[in-house]
């Protein structure tokens, strides 16, 4: 892949407040099939995607919107045919704005689901505080 188009994608989503990234090493993974190394990126411990060495980006999505991205010709099946996981090949420049747009839909469910976590933790902890006498 590009140099360049990976430095345009990380460019705006490591802008984004708790997005971090590690580098993916690749190799033989169940089935016998080799996996290309990837850049991952993390919201927090949650994975919200990854871009292949080859320039291929891969994100999971619950089924419905899975299904919606595919059907509205935003992104295609997985390669290897995971359940849930949309691929989008960046190939130029004008990839780019397609797959930001995938990272930020990862991205902003990763986040609304940290917040809810955060909630339901907070009302947890608020519901079983008594205050001293």
């Amino acid at each position: 892949m590009n140099d360049e188009l990976l430095e345009m994608v990380e460019g705006e989503v490591l802008s984004w407040p708790g997005v971090s990234k590690e580098k993916g090493r690749g190799g033989r993974v169940r089935g016998g099939f080799w996996v290309p190394p990837a850049t991952v990126y993390r919201f927090g411990r949650r994975h919200i995607g990854h871009i292949h060495d080859t320039g291929v980006a891969d994100l999971t999505f619950p089924r419905r919107i899975h299904d919606e991205l595919i059907f509205d010709g935003r992104a295609k099946p997985h390669g290897a045919g995971f359940a849930g996981v949309v691929s989008y090949h960046i190939r130029e420049p004008e990839d780019v704005p397609g797959v930001v747009e995938l990272f930020r839909m990862s991205y902003d469910r990763a986040k609304e689901s940290a917040e809810r976590r955060m909630e339901s933790s907070d009302s947890r902890i608020g519901s079983s505080y008594s205050a001293p006498r």
